[in-house]
């Protein structure tokens, strides 16, 4: 019997377009890049140059930091850009894919008769031990770290999210696999919702997360189950599509990215799911899926995370969902907050939407407001399910206070975290940039 943790702090969102649980196929345009920014932390190396052939499984570049630490290609094919912005930084890794798919084979291995270093040789030969983060930090992890645990969440939780659980079907042998590769380098948590198809998973200590979100991010599943303190290191899966990644390396010897995706938001005709590859190019999946008559706002990811893409975007490496919202630019409303609004979403009950009970809202892109001083008010604190004080962190970030950063709890947390938070957040602040310049400061200095 799974244990149960009862969370009473949190918020749900309700937006339109949830994707229907059915399949889309869809047809390759053939053209893939893997974006280095998609991994937190990682100074790349790029080991290739335009013109290379490569297989599915070769790797693209290293972690400079760490070059045991590689990112493999998603499919095989030929080079056709090393991308770079300024500073000459890596961009993306462009690959045009072949007609007939060549695997690297890595060989399949029964992974109950291997040990930790021989899981974690394997991940790092095949180029996926990089999407394996951990906290603090909240980074991509390195082969060096010592964790004292594992922390997998298989609870997606965000506006719009994609289920995992319908991803899953038919693939729980790849899950197993995973998990059972992950618990030989680390003790493992498996973090599920209520009432999952997922509790019956062996060599993991599984945890039922009972909660509004954010329940389902890894951050707060850690906090309620082992929490960091300054100078441990546990690694963590927030993308639970890296399990399978894993278990299909070790039963099949290939490295295969295929991840289910859900295409969503209001602007979405048909919202559903598709199958696609890590990197794979969007184009061909947005071009009749929404109306171009006014401006929207393309999302890699779920609209509190995710990053701004555009139709010539590339799917991320840990993106379970492409989201489309309208964009607002082109709205003109008279008298503005003064109308009783019953389109519309509040928290504090601000507009007369809430007489509708749970209604499902088209919310688009705006913030409503411009950045103003930071009011103590513990908004903060009624949609962040963690112990820690998160308005006294912020502070203590924006100040640049590193000892009370430490004394605040920042080890334990990641941006994400912050996103609901920053979605109430009257003042109107981007609290998960802040957060990450806050990790990035601490990292800095502890160097």
């Amino acid at each position: 019997m799974a244990n149960v943790i009862k969370l009473r702090k949190g918020l749900d969102i309700n937006l339109k377009g949830k994707a229907e649980e059915t399949k889309i196929l869809l047809r390759s345009s053939g053209k893939y890049a893997l974006v280095p920014d998609d991994f937190e932390g990682v100074v790349p190396k790029v080991v290739v140059k335009e013109g290379d052939k490569v297989k599915a499984g070769d790797a693209l570049f290293v972690n400079k930091n760490y070059p045991t630490v590689k990112f493999a290609s998603p499919v095989s094919g030929t080079i056709a850009a090393v991308e770079r912005g300024d500073r000459r930084k890596v961009l993306s890794i462009r690959v045009d894919a072949d007609a007939n798919q060549e695997f690297r084979d890595f060989g399949a291995s029964n992974v109950n008769t291997l040990t930790g270093e021989q899981v974690k040789s394997m991940l790092l030969d095949a180029g996926l031990f990089g999407y394996i983060n951990q906290l603090p930090y909240a980074i991509s992890t390195n082969p060096e770290t010592h964790p004292k645990a594992i922390f997998v969440s298989a609870l997606r939780d965000m506006p719009l999210a994609a289920n995992f659980e319908f991803e899953l079907k038919g693939k729980e042998k790849d899950f197993q696999t995973g998990l059972t590769a992950l618990s030989k380098m680390a003790k493992t948590y498996l973090g599920v919702g209520v009432h999952s198809s997922m509790e019956n998973f062996k060599d993991v200590e599984v945890t039922v997360f009972d909660g509004k979100c954010p329940a389902g991010n890894v951050g707060v599943q850690v906090n309620h189950l082992d929490p960091v303190n300054k100078g441990e290191v546990v690694w963590t899966i927030g993308d639970p599509t890296v399990v399978l990644f894993i278990g299909r390396l070790f039963n099949s010897g290939k490295v295969d990215l295929r991840r289910t995706v859900a295409l969503a938001g209001s602007e979405v005709k048909n919202p559903a799911y598709v199958d696609m590859l890590v990197g794979q190019e969007l184009t061909t999946l947005l071009s009749n899926s929404y109306d171009s008559d006014h401006s929207v706002r393309i999302i890699n990811g779920n609209p509190l995370t995710g990053r701004p893409t555009t139709k010539d975007g590339f799917l991320g490496a840990h993106t379970s969902e492409i989201t489309v919202i309208p964009e607002g630019d082109d709205k003109n409303e008279m008298l503005g907050w003064i109308m009783p609004r019953f389109g519309q979403f509040s928290v504090n009950r601000s507009y007369c939407s809430w007489l509708f009970g749970k209604k499902q809202y088209a919310l688009d892109a705006r913030i409503k407001g411009g950045e103003r001083h930071m009011i103590m008010s513990g908004e903060y604190d009624r949609v962040l399910p963690m112990d820690i004080y998160g308005e006294y962190l912020i502070k203590a970030i924006i100040a640049g206070d590193i000892d009370r950063m430490e004394q605040l709890g920042i080890y334990e947390v990641s941006p994400e975290d912050f996103a609901v938070a920053e979605f109430v957040d009257s003042s109107k602040l981007e609290l998960q940039r802040i957060v990450r310049e806050g990790l990035n400061i601490l990292r800095k200095e502890n160097a």
